[in-house]
This record gives C-alpha cells, sequence and structure tokens, in this order.
C-alpha cells in the first residue's frame, strides 16, 4: 500500500507521532520538575544566609575592635611605651604587623 503525503491515516504517522509526543511531555516534566528543584534549593540557601547574618555582623564588630586595639597599641609603641613594644615585637616574630593609625 502507497502512502500519499499528507495521508495521516497510513502506519508512517502513527510510528513516530507517538514517541515524539512522548519525549516532548517528559522533557517538560522534567523541567518543571528540575525548576521546582531550583525554587526550593534557592529558598534553603537564602534561609541560611538570613540566619548567618547575625554571626557575619559580629564578626564585622569585631574584628573593627581588634583592628582599634593593633592600632592603638602600635601608637602607645611608637610614643615609647615599654609594655607595647614587646607586644608589637612579639606579634613581630609571629608575622603579624601592627602599624599605628594615620594622622
Amino acid at each position: 500500500m502507497m502512502t500519499v503525503p499528507g495521508d495521516r491515516s497510513g502506519p508512517a504517522w502513527g510510528e513516530w507521532w507517538l514517541p515524539l509526543i512522548i519525549v516532548v511531555v517528559s522533557f517538560f516534566v522534567l523541567m518543571a520538575f528540575e525548576t521546582g528543584h531550583a525554587i526550593r534549593d534557592r529558598g534553603a540557601l537564602s534561609d541560611l544566609r538570613r540566619s548567618q547574618e547575625p554571626t557575619v555582623q559580629e564578626s564585622i564588630r569585631l574584628r573593627q575592635q581588634l583592628e582599634t586595639l593593633a592600632a592603638k597599641t602600635a601608637q602607645f609603641a611608637a610614643d615609647g611605651d615599654e609594655g607595647a613594644k614587646t607586644v608589637v615585637d612579639q606579634m613581630k616574630r609571629q608575622g603579624v604587623t601592627l602599624t599605628p593609625p594615620k594622622q
């Protein structure tokens, strides 16, 4: 039996449309699943970042206090304080450079 172009009644039409439809539907289901998973992961990461924010702010504040303390210690050492000079020398031996604040 010969099929005529445009004739959808022959076996050739049904042989490749059903698998194609199944592949397309499967692709869309997969994309919907992956999108949902990505949205859930984004929410979890956002919650994690929000929960870490107070700790980050506290560490920034602590670092600023430490830098201020180090700068004042270096300033005292530059002004001639023996205890501060000892601290600056010990820190220098450990690889930490304390510099006085700029005027």
